[in-house]
């Protein structure tokens, strides 16, 4: 007996002539398809007894599990629609069951391969601030207020500074001047005092 192509989504007369769904099968045939007459599978998704009076949840999601496989390429868009109106007008749980006997219970995971970003097209991490220039520019600055104590750590800090700066590609480098230059105008104002006080005092003991 050759066999029938009617599926549980189709109408009666799309069947053989009387107007009953040719299964094809005899029962208890162990080829015996869900779609031909077996009872309906339960689906992980479709809880309760094939008998059970299908809710508007059961539909919906007999429904999503149809337009999971439409999506995936399982069903053509005729099949699709015509499984779609069959589960809209289903009354039991079993219906439905039959409707999606044959799809993965919603979409199939794609297992994606995560790549990591070449380094080429990375974004290029901002140079940190040489922490001795920084130094060096407080102690260049406080030259005024301190009477010019503070130039010599200014001087030392920022030759520090400018030499870990080229070796290292750090940023900093206009504050290390900033403390020599202060630095070095504090020292040389200590020697031209320095400088004026002995001459002042060779010339008053003379």
């Amino acid at each position: 007996m050759s066999q029938s192509s009617w599926q549980p989504w189709q109408d009666k007369d799309e069947s053989s002539g009387n107007g009953v769904p040719n299964t094809g099968q005899r029962r208890g045939d162990p080829h015996l398809q869900p779609w031909q007459g077996a009872p309906a599978p339960q689906s992980p998704q479709l809880h309760g007894a094939p008998s059970m009076l299908a809710s508007h949840a059961d539909r919906e999601r007999a429904v999503d599990v149809l337009r999971a496989g439409f999506g995936e390429g399982r069903l053509e868009k005729a099949e699709f629609d015509r499984r779609v109106g069959r589960a809209y007008a289903a009354r039991t749980v079993g219906e439905l069951a039959l409707l999606v006997a044959d799809l993965p219970q919603g979409p199939v995971p794609q297992s994606a391969t995560v790549m990591g970003v070449p380094r080429t097209f990375l974004p290029v991490p901002p140079a940190r601030t040489n922490g001795k220039a920084v130094g060096a520019a407080v102690c260049g600055l406080l030259c005024l207020p301190a009477f010019g104590l503070t130039g010599i750590p200014a001087v030392i800090l920022g030759h520090t500074a400018r030499a870990e700066i080229e070796r290292t590609g750090e940023r900093g480098d206009g504050l290390a001047l900033t403390g020599l230059v202060l630095g070095w105008l504090s020292i040389a104002g200590w020697a031209i005092l320095l400088t004026l006080v002995i001459a002042v005092g060779l010339a008053s003991g003379t």
